[in-house]
């Protein structure tokens, strides 16, 4: 309607509203369960400074696995892991079990603190958001888009709503219980056996 009144073309008439950042990455659509998890790897892969998770693909190794491995590899990387209630499942449990083991929540070896763990209780109604993001990119899984029940789809966004996604998981971790030790893991899922620890 507004096109057809100033007799303009809706890029002139909303160019305005374009930053340079979105211009030049625009978001960009991922259908397909291997598609979104390879893009979900790459995210977590690439990521130099801070790395937040939150939400979904609880049972997906090859994403869980990245995570542990970049965590490894680099001790400077700063991690956010939102849990949205408590894990629901062993392969998720297991994981944060392992991000213990890795990196210590209490260290500050260099001079910060690299592992932040966070449970938004059940009770507070807050919505589950699902989301991967580094400083340099961020995934967003969103309903599929080829089936009923799945989230095998998502959006792929560039360096300046990352930042954003990033400052999303700071805030949440702020408001968040604390799971940053085996035993306070272990309290949230009772049914679960924990690790096997070496008493040699």
């Amino acid at each position: 309607m507004l096109t057809a009144y100033y007799g303009r073309p809706s890029e002139e008439l909303f160019a305005h509203q374009d930053t340079t950042e979105i211009a030049a990455n625009p978001p960009q659509l991922v259908v397909g369960p291997r598609d979104l998890r390879d893009t979900m790897v790459g995210v977590v892969r690439r990521a130099q400074q801070h790395l937040a998770v939150a939400g979904s693909r609880s049972r997906d190794s090859t994403y869980l696995n990245a995570i542990e491995e970049v965590l490894t590899n680099r001790p400077e990387l700063v991690h956010y892991r939102l849990l949205f209630g408590p894990p629901r499942n062993s392969p998720l449990h297991d994981h944060i079990s392992r991000l213990l083991h890795i990196r210590d929540p209490q260290d500050r070896s260099l001079g910060m603190k690299t592992l932040h763990i966070g449970l938004i209780d059940d009770e507070r109604d807050m919505p589950e958001r699902f989301f991967c993001a580094s400083e340099r990119a961020a995934v967003v899984p969103i309903p599929s888009l080829t089936s009923a029940y799945g989230f095998d789809s998502g959006v792929v966004l560039g360096p300046q709503a990352a930042e954003r996604l990033l400052d999303h998981a700071r805030q949440c971790y702020a408001a968040a219980e604390r799971v940053e030790d085996p035993a306070a893991l272990h309290a949230l899922s009772p049914t679960f056996t924990p690790p096997h620890q070496d008493t040699a």
